[in-house]
């Protein structure tokens, strides 16, 4: 089996033939390039991998971040440990967009790797199956859920898609207001825009809820293959009572069926039974309001390639962790 570097040279739609989810995509390793991440992409028969490289800050070394691809094969890991030798990785953090119904442990060549004590994704999302009906998507959801859809429309909250730079511009307003509310401080202006204008017009869409010409709640979503993804979203602090953001789930839902998608994760999620003081709660609530279902992923995991470096970068990265909680 050959395990090779993908050449800039590839056709697109080629790479993303073989990709199986957005940040595998040929456009999302094009947004990085743009921010400045240096990306790596590796062919192996069906599948490819697509690897972001992140320079530590006055060192020669650098951490590779493998998100959401198939699990590896034997070879391909093997290539990256080689890789990684060559190149001054540390580690490579991998994130496989593979449910939970088999212990890594249990694959003798996987055992190598070391469970993450830092993931950038969380291990449970919620998963919705678009092929029913609309009636029975609604049917499936909570009564509340679905009461609060209804209230929305009749209180005259409308939704509709602007995959354009104007409603580009209005879903970063309301994603910033957002995260400022609830002091979570996430990726910059200039970082949402670039990934907008590189995964446009193929994968990104744009959708906003309004009253009265007055954007209430907007979401950026990604279509990719048979799945529509709810990747970011923000919300006003006006007119709460209206329910929108409820309306443009359902909205979202509904998108998702039209575009062809037969399944819609929301991309991260509590697992069941989680605490309901936990801050995440309220939106693993809201996304289990309209009928999903919780799925976990085989988690996190770290290769190592030089494991000295790794104990020290670990060793450093918690005492960050704990001085910016503090």
């Amino acid at each position: 089996m050959s395990i090779h570097i993908i050449p800039d040279t590839i056709d697109r739609n080629t790479f993303n033939d073989l990709a199986h989810h957005p940040l595998q995509s040929w456009e999302w390793g094009e947004a990085r390039k743009k921010m400045g991440i240096d990306v790596v992409r590796i062919g192996e028969s069906s599948n490819v991998f697509q690897m972001t490289l992140h320079p530590i800050p006055h060192t020669p070394y650098k951490v590779g971040y493998l998100p959401r691809s198939v699990l590896p094969s034997k070879e391909v890991l093997e290539f990256l440990r080689d890789y990684g030798k060559k190149h001054n990785i540390i580690f490579i953090k991998l994130e496989p967009y593979v449910k939970k119904n088999v212990e890594i442990s249990s694959i003798n060549y996987l055992s190598s790797m070391v469970l993450s004590s830092h993931s950038l994704f969380p291990e449970w999302t919620q998963i919705l199956d678009l092929t029913p009906s609309e009636d029975d998507l609604l049917a499936k959801m909570k009564s509340k859920t679905r009461y609060n859809i209804r209230l929305a429309q009749k209180k005259g909250v409308t939704v509709r898609e602007e995959s354009n730079e104007k409603g580009f511009e209005i879903f970063s307003k309301l994603y910033f207001e957002t995260c400022k509310r609830q002091k979570y401080y996430g990726h910059s202006h200039e970082y949402h825009k670039t990934v907008w204008e590189t995964l446009s017009p193929s994968i990104s869409h744009i959708l906003i809820a309004y009253f009265e010409n007055e954007s209430l709640a907007a979401y950026h979503l990604f279509k990719f293959k048979d799945t529509f993804y709810y990747t970011y979203g923000g919300s006003s602090d006006q007119h709460r009572n209206l329910m929108a953001t409820n309306l443009l789930m359902w909205e979202a839902i509904r998108l998702g069926k039209t575009l062809g998608a037969t399944t819609f994760d929301m991309w991260g999620s509590l697992p069941p039974g989680y605490d309901e003081k936990n801050p995440w709660a309220g939106f693993t609530r809201f996304k289990e309001g309209y009928g999903t279902e919780f799925v976990q992923f085989i988690g996190s995991y770290d290769l190592i390639i030089h494991p000295f470096l790794y104990k020290l970068y670990s060793a450093v990265y918690s005492v960050r962790e704990k001085w910016l909680t503090r």
